[in-house]
């Protein structure tokens, strides 16, 4: 049996703890729930447990893929409910987007106690949702989403995801010191300070409303000389004038043609437009800075990570085009938990996976080849024998022709 629900892996003091892993068999029905969300208007997908056409291991590789394009997918698994307060959150599991997906989601969301599974909506409240999200060539991301005081914030950084049809791992490590690092395949992809890649507080300091530039403040660095006048008959110079080398055809006629007007060009002496030259303002006062004051409004947090009700972990998602497979999900405070899985799973089968998608390419663009080059012999064929055909017609008229000249 390939799954585990909430186990303590020391009963020390300190200790590891893996809250939720789910590497997907026959028995996950007993432990995910269906939503019922888009049932009803037919637009509800079905999920199988597959590994695919390519794999490492067929029975260790199988996960749960989504079977039906353009259609909305919901399911979800529930936990024994527990905080993260004082430890660690990490969130690991890998997608495989088989179908080299052009528009669908590769996340998940990680949900309190209140969800219904049977009834989980696109706006059911989650805690965090995180993963990749690929739609068109422009947005190909990791999402990494935390709610916060009922707000979902994303991140303000861009972290690119994978964009092949391989199996590939994600894993999201929020730390007890307001930290985080996203990992793809286990390696570091982004980190930092939550309260600086996320909107969780209000600025420590804003602008005083009580001040305002004064309005005699001079912010323009440069002026016009004064001193610069425009030239007395510049306006005068003409843009374009005749061309001087230009003369009358000697077959132009009058009172045909109408009046001769030479050619013009565009005249050398013409400078454009005058604008008077600039120079240093004197009472230039440099760049007006708003003062700032301390933000009334702004409550520090020390505990941005925090979630004191973590009970599901759960797939929403909208996929134009079907395929994707989902598998070896965790849910532990001991980031050696997650990359012991990820060795156990995806480091020991992907090389494998590899050779055996690289293989199956080969055979689909060796048939494309073959169907391409019937198709030109066909082709070719079809020329011959409309050549063929224009020649015995070309015959048959130059036979009935010399016929035609004996009678």
């Amino acid at each position: 049996m390939k799954i585990v629900g909430t186990t303590l892996a020391l009963a020390a003091a300190v200790s590891a703890e893996t809250y939720f892993k789910e590497t997907f068999d026959d028995t996950y029905t007993e432990r995910w729930v269906e939503s019922d969300w888009k049932v009803s208007d037919g637009s509800q997908g079905k999920w199988a447990l597959s590994a695919g056409d390519f794999y490492g291991d067929a029975e260790a590789d199988k996960g749960l893929q989504t079977t039906e394009d353009a259609r909305f997918y919901g399911t979800s698994a529930k936990f024994t409910p527990f905080s993260n307060e004082g430890k660690d959150l990490v969130i690991q599991f890998s997608v495989k987007h088989a179908q080299k997906i052009d528009c669908g989601g590769g996340y998940v969301k990680v949900f309190p106690s209140t969800l219904d599974g049977a009834h989980m909506t696109g706006d059911s409240d989650y805690n965090i949702m995180f993963g990749p999200d690929i739609c068109g060539t422009s947005n190909k991301k990791v999402h990494v989403i935390f709610n916060y005081k009922g707000k979902n914030l994303l991140t303000n950084k861009n972290i690119p995801c994978e964009t092949d049809q391989l199996t590939h791992v994600y894993t999201l490590i929020v730390k007890a010191d307001n930290t985080y690092e996203v990992r793809i395949d286990g390696t570091k992809k982004e980190s930092g300070s939550l309260a600086e890649d996320w909107d969780f507080l209000l600025p420590k300091t804003i602008k005083d409303p009580a001040e305002s530039k004064p309005s005699d403040w001079v912010d323009d660095a440069q002026i016009d000389d004064p001193e610069d006048v425009k030239p007395a008959g510049y306006d005068d110079i003409a843009k374009e004038i005749n061309d001087p080398d230009a003369e009358k055809p000697d077959d132009w006629d009058d009172e045909a043609d109408g009046d001769w007007e030479a050619p013009t060009i565009s005249n050398p002496e013409y400078k454009g437009d005058f604008h008077p030259k600039r120079i240093e303002n004197p009472a230039y006062k440099g760049v007006w800075k708003h003062p700032m004051i301390d933000n009334p409004d702004f409550v520090e947090d020390d505990q941005l990570y925090k979630y004191t009700d973590i009970a599901a972990i759960g797939l929403d998602l909208w996929q134009v085009k079907a395929g994707t497979i989902f598998d070896n999900v965790i849910i532990t405070d001991d980031i050696a938990e997650a990359e012991a899985l990820m060795a156990e799973t995806y480091t020991k089968n992907k090389d494998a996976e590899k050779t055996m998608f690289d293989a199956a390419e080969k055979a689909r663009k060796d048939e494309e080849e073959a169907d391409r080059a019937k198709l030109e012999e066909e082709r070719k064929k079809a020329e011959e024998e409309e050549e063929d055909d224009e020649d015995d017609e070309e015959e048959e008229d130059e036979e009935a022709a010399a016929a035609k000249e004996e009678l």
